[in-house]
């Protein structure tokens, strides 16, 4: 494909979803997912048995059909990304800078959020609902278990074991060898029919996750109805409150004050690069979805900021899914919530040994909605911990799903301003655009 054509296609996809954005965002989505929010809070307020009964039900289906969408989605995006990795020289500079700068963003929102959780404290909930989870959870707890006990637990001997037993840390190991072999391998027939039919299964598993977003109301209406009929209101408010308190201040500080502060560090105007990226920025605050958000954002990146297309076309599809600030940090905080309410002890070592997992789940996070929800909930599920807590979560998740995603995506576009302005003047003016996805 040519670079002329690849523009055109970048900017007829973004002019397509900004326009269906705008007319989409006012009065459809959102409002249908609050809607089902405040349905199910009043039906389960009502305390009809049987109501409740059957939340318990659907509740229990959805949290199902999460499991079974979230391996094999975060399996697919770190194999395609890795992937992409191979031969053209330019890309290896490309790639360190741009790896460089998501570790330093990812990990500093990781380490905001377990400030805020240790400043902040947030309370526990009941212990009838935390028992009422962990029946969910078949499995041994960790709680025992040496650090060289988990390692040895992330390295498979088995390639089926770890989706079998939804174990995401063994699964992203697995999928970054894979990534990895095809990124150095010769470039043959083979190796281009293998990544074909992985990206063919990529896109069956994301047809699959829209198809579970467009049900997800009535999920909504279930989780919501189980919030409001099995626990205290008060109680409930006080510990669920810190919490999103939490997630939507380290959001607010990594968004406001940490991006724009590396920005000027690295001799940038962050109220010009917000400005430019604006568009990018509001789509995928409504979509939700930094993968949804991409064409928009390559094309402000190269239309507004001027960036060199070498870069915005490698970094980008990188960015969006290794670059998860917002998730690296709901991951860290709802892992140390759910094992607080499990009763977990959470010593320094352990919140600074999940400060780490936190930012290497995120970094093989599908950048599709509800990504950071999946990953939480098989983490959760690969130590044992109550995922039925995950439930309680979820009719909240909507609004921080889109926080998240907006920052997600404003740090993709610091990091790609910040390496062309880094490698300008270094990259040849020909020679291939190398191209992530």
């Amino acid at each position: 494909m040519t670079d002329e054509k690849k523009k055109v296609d970048v900017k007829e996809t973004a002019d397509s979803i900004i326009r269906e954005t705008k007319a989409k965002s006012n009065n459809s989505q959102f409002i249908i997912w609050m809607g089902a929010l405040v349905l199910g809070a009043i039906l389960g307020w009502m305390g009809i048995p049987a109501l409740n009964e059957f939340f318990n039900f659907v509740a229990t289906v959805f949290t199902r059909l999460f499991q079974f969408i979230a391996v094999p989605t975060i399996a697919l995006a770190v194999i395609t990304t890795l992937a992409a990795l191979g031969g053209n020289k330019e890309t290896g500079i490309i790639f360190a800078h741009a790896v460089t700068y998501t570790l330093l963003t990812t990990f500093l929102a990781a380490f905001i959020g377990l400030g805020l959780y240790i400043y902040i404290a947030p309370d526990n909930l009941p212990a009838d609902i935390v028992n009422a989870g962990s029946e969910v959870v078949k499995g041994q707890s960790v709680a025992a278990l040496s650090y060289y006990d988990h390692i040895l637990g992330v390295i498979p001997n088995n390639v089926l074991a770890p989706f079998l037993s939804g174990n995401v840390l063994s699964v992203m190991l697995i999928a970054a060898a894979v990534g990895l072999a095809l990124a150095f391998m010769p470039r043959t027939e083979n190796r281009e029919a293998i990544l074909k039919v992985i990206q063919g299964v990529q896109e069956i598993a994301f047809t699959l996750i829209r198809a579970i977003l467009y049900v997800l109301p009535i999920g909504i209406v279930a989780f919501a109805g189980q919030l409001s009929a099995q626990i205290e209101a008060g109680v409930i408010v006080g510990a669920l409150g810190k919490y999103t308190a939490v997630v939507m201040l380290g959001n607010a500080i990594q968004f406001f004050i940490v991006l724009p502060i590396i920005l000027v560090l690295r001799g940038l105007n962050p109220i010009y690069v917000m400005r430019q990226m604006g568009q990018a920025i509001a789509v995928a605050l409504f979509t939700k979805s930094s993968a949804g958000t991409l064409p928009v954002t390559l094309a402000c990146s190269e239309e507004n900021l001027k960036v060199n297309p070498k870069v915005s076309r490698f970094v980008l599809p990188i960015c969006t899914t290794i670059n998860m600030n917002g998730c690296a940090a709901f991951i860290l905080v709802t892992s140390l919530f759910i094992m607080q309410n499990a009763g977990f002890e959470l010593t320094m070592t352990t919140m600074l040994t999940w400060v780490c997992i936190a930012v290497l789940a995120a970094i093989g996070n599908a950048g599709v909605p509800m990504g950071c929800y999946f990953l939480t909930l098989s983490l959760m599920a690969g130590i044992g911990a109550p995922i039925g807590l995950m439930g309680i979560i979820l009719p909240i998740y909507t609004i921080i799903d889109m926080i998240e995603t907006a920052e997600n995506v404003w740090s993709d576009a610091c990091v790609c301003a910040m390496v062309d302005h880094d490698l300008k003047g270094k990259l040849s003016e020909d020679g291939d655009i190398p191209a992530a996805l």
